[in-house]
């Protein structure tokens, strides 16, 4: 490995440690999404009260607002044990076997990214879920035979960004469906002042409300860039982060005051400029920017769907006239005929 190659895999591994430092570990320290860390408190309360495992709980929503954290705040509140896993880490049925028959009584399994879990293994979940057992095929032909594995009752969290890709057996199985939405800027304030007290560094109450308000509602990006921003104001000498500096690192880091970056911009101008406005197809899209489509799909679409900048029709993705207003192109009827 050459010395970039480290220094990168470095500083890979700091972010992540980051990260972690900034997550909650219990409910009541958990900002933001009030409605559903009320109703998960009482189920988790009511789990406990009577010694059973919580019902399996399917998160879901936009990515970067929580599930990992929520996955780990609900182990917990249990004071069980958490096993993490992905969706696309689960290749064959034989893995999820060997993951499920490791857990204890009580314990979580957290799966990201669960919609991508294949059919197969999908199915190895059925009866782990409703029954907790495993049915598992030995042998081959006419000496094949069915061994049942009985499993110690279990808690599975379900994360994805695409609820509807799940199938229906899988989706029915989940006792707890909790969606996760954009925040508000007063909870990414909040959010955004604990990272900083995390990070020893002062923010002012203006600076914390900029950040909040370019952050797409979403409390990783918030804290992504107030580490950008405290890099900038380092650089130039200011211990104190002042709304004056964090304007000036926002407008260099090319994050708008509705929380738009270089990619959106690139994708609402291909559509006006190109597309006459649309409407234009996702993967037309992802190819005129150079972005994959999930991509697009799962990370920008939404957000600039919620914005009032793209609406998705049956025959494409077009641009409304806030977005021909925002990014200052003439707007005509006509371009719709």
């Amino acid at each position: 490995m050459d010395e970039r190659m480290m220094d990168d895999t470095l500083m890979n591994m700091e972010e992540a440690k980051t990260e972690l430092s900034l997550r909650p570990t219990l409910l009541h320290q958990y900002i933001g999404q009030n409605k559903l860390k009320n109703n998960l408190d009482v189920f988790i309360q009511a789990a406990k009260l009577r010694n059973e495992a919580l019902d399996h709980v399917l998160l879901y929503g936009p990515p970067g607002l929580g599930k990992t954290t929520l996955a780990n705040i609900i182990a917990n509140e249990l004071d069980v044990n958490i096993r993490t896993t992905s969706g696309p880490s689960i290749e064959r049925p034989g893995d999820l076997a060997a993951i499920l028959s490791s857990l204890n009584a009580g314990d979580v399994l957290f799966i990201d990214e669960i919609h991508r879990l294949s059919r197969v293994v999908e199915e190895i979940l059925y009866p782990a879920m409703e029954d907790f057992c495993l049915d598992i095929v030995v042998g081959k032909g006419e000496e094949a035979r069915s061994i049942r594995i009985d499993l110690p009752p279990f808690t599975l969290v379900g994360a994805t960004t695409r609820a509807g890709n799940l199938s229906a057996p899988l989706r029915d199985r989940f006792g707890v469906h909790l969606r996760l939405d954009y925040y508000d800027d007063k909870d990414l304030m909040e959010i955004i002042t604990r990272t900083a007290a995390v990070f020893e560094i002062d923010i002012d109450a203006d600076s914390a409300a900029e950040i909040a308000g370019r952050s797409r509602g979403t409390p990783r990006i918030a804290n992504r860039l107030l580490r950008r921003v405290r890099d900038f104001a380092q650089v130039i000498g200011d211990d104190y982060i002042e709304v004056s500096t964090t304007t000036r690192s926002l407008d260099m880091l090319q994050v708008d005051k509705h929380g738009l970056d270089h990619i959106d911009r690139k994708i609402m101008v291909n559509i006006i400029e190109r597309y006459n406005g649309g409407p234009v197809g996702l993967d037309t899209i992802a190819v005129s920017v150079g972005e994959e489509r999930v991509t697009i799909e799962d990370v920008y679409e939404p957000f600039l769907i919620q914005k009032g900048f793209l609406e998705r029709t049956t025959r494409g993705r077009q641009a409304t006239m806030h977005a021909y207003e925002h990014f200052n192109y003439p707007y005509s009827n006509e371009k719709r005929k």
